[in-house]
């Protein structure tokens, strides 16, 4: 499967502007042969974390983006917006997937960042979500869950590749990248970052998506500048790294 990174400038709370510039990304990258496209946190609003009315209900103008982007491209297509769901007012950090039929997967952000005060506007999730991917198990998180290893080991046996958008910033880039490849490394999977570029809500962001196979390479990555990135992942890679390095089966 040939997947596609997209690393834009988020538009601060605009989500015409950011659906009108992903739409054409988006168009490019299933130009180049991309049968799956990775979106960042909050792709249609930036990291708006101080206010709960940021959010929108499910199946809301996020969502449908993502799906008449899906549909139109015959493609897979998954990024995070805030949506809301139930009684509760606060929004959950909800990471929608998107297959070539439009049907929709969500998985809620289960830690919300407390540094930054998301906790206060947004209803933690609870549950793992993996979904089948043309045959690759695709295992969804988002940004600040990466730096609790537990939970990704908890899902690393059913899983060939962890997704993780993001809005990381720029002062703590160093983390993230080496976290992505800590991820890959410990769980022998491959795992995609796509994290935004510029300014956003007061914070300098600098971009570092990646792709890293089983191994901990990196495969593909990006600077500070909105970019697209490639890659072809397999779940045949997977089960020969487990297969040659078998490490998994020693944990207790």
């Amino acid at each position: 499967m040939k997947v596609a990174v997209v690393q834009v400038d988020t538009v601060w709370q605009d989500r015409e502007a950011n659906f009108a510039q992903i739409a054409l990304l988006v168009s490019a990258a299933v130009e180049s042969g991309a049968t799956f496209v990775l979106l960042t946190e909050m792709f249609s609003t930036g990291f708006v974390v101080d206010r709960s009315d940021i959010g929108e209900p499910e199946g809301g103008p996020s969502s449908q983006f993502l799906s008449q982007m899906a549909t139109q491209h015959n493609v897979w297509i998954g990024g995070s917006c805030p949506e809301v769901a139930g009684d509760d007012p606060r929004p959950f950090n909800s990471f929608v997937l998107v297959s070539p039929l439009g049907k929709q997967h969500r998985y809620h952000k289960i830690h919300p960042f407390t540094y930054g005060g998301e906790d206060t506007y947004f209803r933690p999730g609870s549950e793992f979500v993996t979904v089948d991917v043309d045959g690759i198990r695709v295992t969804l998180f988002v940004c600040y869950d990466l730096r609790f290893a537990d939970e990704f080991w908890k899902t690393a046996k059913n899983t060939d590749v962890y997704l993780v958008p993001g809005n990381w910033p720029a002062s703590r880039r160093e983390h993230w990248m080496t976290l992505l490849r800590a991820r890959a490394i410990e769980n022998q999977a491959f795992v995609i970052g796509c994290n935004r570029v510029g300014t956003g809500g007061g914070l300098n962001y600098a971009g570092d998506s990646r792709v890293i196979n089983p191994l901990g390479e990196v495969i593909a990555e990006a600077g500070d500048v909105s970019t697209i990135l490639y890659a072809d992942i397999s779940a045949e890679e997977v089960q020969t790294v487990r297969t040659s390095f078998p490490f998994m089966q020693d944990r207790r």
